[in-house]
């Protein structure tokens, strides 16, 4: 993906305007747990369209601390295991409360199916945004915030951007590398450092 093709990375302000816009629309809890499956799992928009009840929950039915992606609802062989931050675990929480579902069933659904496509959760995202006026914003927006979030906090938990290129599923460190956005605030603070 070029430079000029990737989508754009989302503020803080950006993700509080977005949930701001989706409380407002006309299925506040999907839409919700849509955007946090992207911004806080770091899902793409098939792995959101594909996830089932089994993969965030534990043996007992209940909502898991962690997301259990399998390879086939995954680009590639890109299963994996995502801990599941305490905003997104309480959005699936009240989903699962309304739902009341089997466990192989498919988390999103629609008014009319039992599940949903990725291109309608393309779609959905593409209406967000534009409805926003966030330009340049895209589905997998989401998904880049939260890699570039995670490369810029990892160290201070102990970890590595191996970890993660794990939590993004990418086979190739270089992949990963490439959603992850510079920040020249900091490279000057790390200058002065040096």
């Amino acid at each position: 993906m070029s430079l000029g093709k990737q989508a754009k990375s989302l503020t803080k302000a950006q993700v509080e305007a977005v949930l701001g816009h989706l409380a407002k629309t006309r299925h506040p809890i999907r839409n919700r747990l849509i955007f946090l499956l992207s911004i806080r799992a770091g899902l793409r928009a098939r792995e959101i369209a594909l996830l089932t009840w089994s993969m965030v929950t534990d043996a007992e039915g209940k909502i898991g601390h962690t997301i259990a992606l399998q390879d086939e609802v995954s680009k590639g062989r890109s299963g994996r295991v995502v801990p599941i931050h305490s905003q997104l675990r309480a959005a699936l929480i009240e989903w699962h409360d309304i739902q009341h579902p089997v466990s192989n069933s498919r988390i999103i659904r629609t008014e009319r199916s039992k599940q949903t496509s990725p291109q309608a959760i393309v779609n959905m995202f593409a209406r967000w945004y534009e409805q926003i006026g966030f330009d340049g914003c895209s589905s997998h927006s989401g998904r880049r915030t939260f890699i570039t979030n995670a490369a810029r906090k990892i160290s201070l938990v102990g970890g590595s951007l191996r970890d993660v290129q794990m939590l993004a599923g990418h086979t190739s460190l270089r992949v990963t590398q490439r959603y992850i956005d510079t920040d020249q605030d900091a490279q000057r603070k790390i200058v002065e450092m040096i």
